[in-house]
């Protein structure tokens, strides 16, 4: 996916601009590098991932980005320090969730890092068979249930896209009130 296709993609869910973010399982940050683009230079967004390359491309160009980008190597499947001690303005999961097995339980212990008023963005693809890429699907259906096992707001569909891979992805968000 191009930088601009995931902005348009994500511009839909994301209602402000400045604010600190966080980018969970970030990957080499194609979705970060949109974050950043719509929240704009008042933002601080922590991009988080476990694996050590991406990190690194993470921080490589970083520095040009349209918004602070501070990479953290972490894993956020298992329990770890928010990457700073305030509350964060909103929360990022682009593609990412699909790999945790439980997600409602992960999705319930990283809420708490999220101030009222918040936003959890997800990007997901909406299949119903797992693969290596997509072990544990998360189906339109499914997302309601993942929300409120964490205290959120029942999600809001905002945009789908075909994707290369099989199906539809789609962008939801939901709050924390």
């Amino acid at each position: 996916m191009t930088s601009s296709e995931a902005v348009e993609l994500l511009s839909p869910a994301i209602a402000t601009h400045g604010g600190v973010w966080a980018d969970l399982g970030a990957g080499e940050g194609t979705f970060t590098q949109a974050l950043a683009e719509l929240l704009g230079p008042d933002a601080h967004i922590y991009a988080v991932d476990r694996d050590a390359n991406a990190v690194a491309e993470l921080k490589r160009w970083a520095p040009n980005a349209k918004a602070k980008i501070s990479p953290v190597m972490g894993d956020f499947s298992q329990p770890f320090e928010p990457p700073r001690q305030a509350l964060l303005d909103g929360m990022l999961f682009a593609n990412s969730l699909h790999y945790v097995p439980e997600p409602g339980v992960v999705l319930a212990r990283l809420a708490d890092w999220i101030k009222p008023g918040g936003r959890v963005v997800f990007i997901e693809y909406d299949r119903r068979v797992p693969n290596r890429w997509v072990p544990y699907p998360i189906p339109i259906t499914a997302l309601p249930k993942v929300t409120a096992a964490a205290g959120l707001t029942a999600p809001e569909i905002v945009g789908r896209r075909a994707s290369l891979y099989q199906g539809e992805m789609y962008v939801a968000w939901a709050g924390r009130e």
